[in-house]
């Protein structure tokens, strides 16, 4: 769940800089009627055709490339199989906070949200004891530095308590229409099991495409680094994201990394180029190499941007 400094970096092909904008060289990682209207759906399309007709050298075990644009989907490879998300997790705790509302109160982070972290050996937005910090400033902490500590501040209120807000997860997955998602956590460590909480392609696009039509989600996601300055009851904190396609190029608008040694390095991202939108999940590109679930990615973009 840590952040990678990457010390190696990835060469991205000619035909993506052009079209998106990326440098060539990248640096690693209501009601029920209104939720039914705002579900989305996407659009399978012939497992062998897209195994045949999609981007060569791609490593992820699973994958899914969706045309937001067009309305379909353009290539996908096991698009059904059930797989550990890591850090993607936290686009579906973001929304649950988001549409709740309230993102102005102060929420007074607790030793146990830094605790939390700790045990799981997660991801952390340097939060400190008794600051207290909006809900609008913790999505920022928990979506750029992917931090756990954020997320267990956010959960434990919005629940209200953690095991409520998981509760309030897992309906919204069904209510937006992933079928074969489970949460376990929100944030995404392997607990209880290291696949007790899981997803597929199809469905981590489907919630990619929600969440993005959301603009505060939206908004967040596509900042590389926050600066949250000291006053109002908190100290100064600098978030910077660990999706490494950002500041590539005006194109690439975010989502969300995540990793985990089950789920190994994987990457739920949207690009918007020459008037279309393309949103794509690459998961378990490696267990060992930051590097590669960025390098899956481009090469997805570099097809779909050329289809």
């Amino acid at each position: 769940m840590r952040p990678v400094v990457m010390s190696r970096p990835v060469r991205a092909s000619v035909a993506l800089a052009t079209i998106v904008g990326l440098t060539a060289v990248v640096l690693g990682s209501g009601v029920a009627s209104a939720e039914a209207r705002a579900a989305v759906r996407v659009v399978p399309v012939g497992a062998r055709a897209a195994q045949a007709e999609g981007p060569r050298g791609v490593r992820a075990k699973a994958a899914y490339l969706f045309d937001e644009t067009a309305g379909r989907t353009m290539w996908t490879r096991h698009p059904a199989t059930r797989l550990p998300i890591g850090s993607m997790t936290k686009v579906m705790t973001a929304l649950i906070v988001i549409q709740r509302g309230h993102l102005n109160r102060k929420i007074r982070i607790k030793r146990r949200y830094i605790g939390y972290a700790l045990a799981h050996d997660g991801s952390r937005a340097g939060l400190r004891v008794g600051d207290r910090i909006t809900a609008g400033e913790l999505l920022y902490a928990m979506l750029l530095p992917s931090g756990c500590d954020a997320a267990a501040a956010l959960a434990d209120v919005y629940g209200p308590g953690q095991r409520g807000f998981i509760r309030l997860m897992n309906r919204k997955a069904v209510k937006v229409g992933m079928r074969r998602t489970h949460y376990t956590t929100f944030d995404g460590t392997p607990w209880p099991t290291p696949t007790a909480g899981y997803s597929t392609a199809r469905d981590m696009v489907t919630l990619g495409r929600y969440a993005m039509r959301n603009p505060t989600f939206r908004e967040v996601v596509h900042h590389r680094t926050h600066v949250l300055r000291a006053g109002g009851g908190h100290h100064r904190y600098v978030w910077r994201t660990t999706n490494y396609l950002l500041g590539k190029g005006p194109g690439v608008l975010g989502i969300k990394t995540g990793y985990t040694r089950a789920a190994g390095y994987c990457s739920l991202f949207a690009v918007r180029s020459g008037g279309r939108e393309l949103i794509g999940v690459v998961m378990n590109s490696s267990r060992t190499n930051p590097n590669a679930r960025v390098s899956d990615a481009i090469k997805v973009l570099d097809w779909g941007f050329s289809h």
